[in-house]
C-alpha cells in the first residue's frame, strides 16, 4: 500500500485535561472511537475507519503515536517497518500516557479518550458511543467502558500489559475501579464486550481471553480465529484481526470477525436505523 492522505477525513484538534492531539473524523450518526494499534493510523487502520462510517456511524480516529497515514511496509522489506515500528513504540513506551508493563491500572491517556467520546457523543448523538482499540489500545475500550455513555466496546487483539508473566497474561490494562463499574454493567445486562485474537498469537495471549471470560462472563465475547486464516502476503506473524491480516472475502474468518464487530455496533448504535 502506499501512505495515505486521510483527504476524506475532517481534521480537528481536541484538548483535555493536559493533552491536546488531531482527530480524524469520517461519516454521520453515532460515534464509533476508533483508537489505532501501533505503528499509528495506518492505511489499512484508515480503512477500517472507512468501513465503519460506511455503515451508518461516524468514525472518530485520534492521533495517538506514529505517523497519521504512513504505510508502515514503505521502504526496504525489513529495515522500513522496523524504523517506523520504532519510531512510534520507543515514545509510546517511555510515554507517561501509557501503562505498558503495570497489571490492574489503566493507561491515563484513557481519561482523554473518555472525555473525545463524550465531546462525540453529544454531537453525533444515538444511543451511545462505541469504541475500538487495536494491539497496544486494546484494553483501551474496556477501560473507557466504565462510562455508561460507551455501550459498544471492541477488544481486537489486546496486547498490554505485555506477557512477561503469568500474572501479565491473566489480565488486561485496566483499573480496578473501572473494572468494577464495567463488571457492573455486565451483570446488569447493560454491556456486552468482544474481543478478537488469532489463536497463536503471543502478544494477545489465550489467558488473557480466559480472565476476561471470567471477569465479565457471558457478556464478553471471544473470537479466536485460526492463523491460517491469516493474510498469507503480510510479513508480520498474525495479529491484526481487522486490518494487516485481514483478509476481506466472503466465508473468510477474518471477514466473519469483521462482520461481528460490525453487527455489533447496528444492534446497540443504530437502533432507529
Amino acid at each position: 500500500m502506499t501512505d495515505d492522505t486521510l483527504s476524506d477525513f475532517e481534521r480537528f484538534e481536541f484538548a483535555s485535561g493536559n493533552r491536546s492531539a488531531p482527530v480524524y473524523r469520517l461519516g454521520s450518526g453515532p460515534a464509533v472511537i476508533v483508537m489505532s494499534e501501533i505503528p499509528g493510523i495506518t492505511p489499512r487502520v484508515a480503512d477500517f475507519a472507512r468501513t465503519v462510517a460506511s455503515i451508518g456511524c461516524t468514525a472518530v480516529m485520534p492521533h495517538l503515536f506514529g505517523v497519521d497515514g504512513k504505510d508502515p511496509f514503505d521502504g526496504l522489506p525489513v529495515v522500513g517497518p522496523m524504523a517506523t515500528m520504532t519510531r512510534a513504540m520507543v515514545p509510546a513506551c517511555i510515554s507517561r500516557e501509557f501503562t505498558v508493563f503495570a497489571t490492574g491500572k489503566s493507561s491515563p491517556i484513557t481519561s482523554w479518550l473518555r472525555a473525545l467520546a463524550k465531546q462525540e457523543h453529544e454531537r453525533c448523538g444515538g444511543p451511545g458511543v462505541g469504541a475500538v482499540g487495536m494491539c497496544f489500545t486494546g484494553g483501551f475500550a474496556l477501560a473507557m467502558a466504565a462510562d455508561d455513555r460507551l455501550i459498544a466496546p471492541v477488544l481486537s487483539q489486546p496486547s498490554l500489559p505485555f506477557g512477561l508473566s503469568r500474572r501479565h497474561r491473566e489480565g488486561i490494562d485496566i483499573g480496578d475501579d473501572e473494572l468494577a463499574a464495567v463488571k457492573g454493567r455486565c451483570a446488569a445486562g447493560d454491556l456486552t464486550v468482544l474481543g478478537l485474537r488469532f489463536e497463536g498469537d503471543k502478544l494477545s495471549p489465550p489467558e488473557r481471553f480466559r480472565w476476561l471470560r471470567a471477569e465479565l462472563g457471558d457478556a464478553f465475547t471471544a473470537v479466536e480465529i485460526p492463523d491460517s486464516a491469516a493474510r498469507a502476503d503480510s510479513p508480520m506473524p498474525p495479529h491484526s484481526v481487522l486490518t494487516e491480516h485481514l483478509v476481506d472475502a466472503p466465508g473468510e474468518p477474518t471477514r466473519a470477525a469483521l462482520d461481528e464487530v460490525l453487527d455489533l455496533f447496528r444492534r446497540r448504535l443504530l437502533t432507529d436505523a
